[in-house]
């Protein structure tokens, strides 16, 4: 089993989809046919093949990540699934913007917590947003738990909240995923 740099990412899939279940949650996220998806920090492909899957042929998934690794395995992934609108680029999210207000989702899987300069990965998630999109950020509670990444580094929901309105979203939503997440569903205010 390939690890990764944060947490879900030593879980197997199968194990993982015990507790969190990929489509369910790009279904709370408002995903759908012919949409342009962004995956920060996509590792391997857990939300972005079942997204790849969702948007269909008209829609395209860009997948971002640090780990090299995790990249080629997505694309090893994508390619025996015979998926081929995804976009995936093995970078850095601070220093990578696909284009500016072409997304309709853009989405952090259990990873905001990550990044050196969250509020950054945040304003650059802005500028790829349409007017009209949405910022979706699951990650894990504040709790103490044998897996997933350390406590000292979890954001709570509010810390979370925080950092997401002062990158210039309008929150929509926070939704408890039990047992171990949060979902955030934000709006990008127009900055001027």
């Amino acid at each position: 089993m390939t690890h990764y740099h944060h947490g879900c990412r030593y879980m197997p899939d199968d194990f993982r989809r015990q507790w969190q279940n990929p489509e369910i949650i790009l279904n709370k996220i408002g995903l759908k046919q012919g949409d342009i998806f962004v995956d920060i920090g996509c590792g391997n492909g857990y939300f972005a093949i079942p997204a790849a899957k969702i948007v269909g042929e008209k829609g395209t998934i860009y997948g971002l990540d640090v780990n090299e690794e995790a990249i080629a395995e997505l694309n090893e992934r994508a390619k025996s699934a015979d998926l081929k609108n995804l976009i995936i680029t093995a970078s850095d999210a601070a220093t990578t913007c696909f284009g500016e207000a072409f997304a309709d989702i853009v989405f952090f899987g259990i990873d905001l917590h990550d990044f050196v300069e969250p509020s950054i990965v945040l304003q650059n998630a802005h500028r790829m947003l349409k007017a009209n999109g949405k910022l979706g950020d699951l990650d894990f509670k504040k709790i103490h738990m044998e897996f997933g990444p350390p406590y000292e580094i979890r954001f709570s929901e509010a810390k979370a909240k925080e950092l997401i309105e002062r990158a210039g979203f309008i929150t929509e939503s926070i939704e408890d995923i039990p047992p171990y997440n949060y979902l955030i569903i934000a709006r990008p205010v127009q900055l001027k």
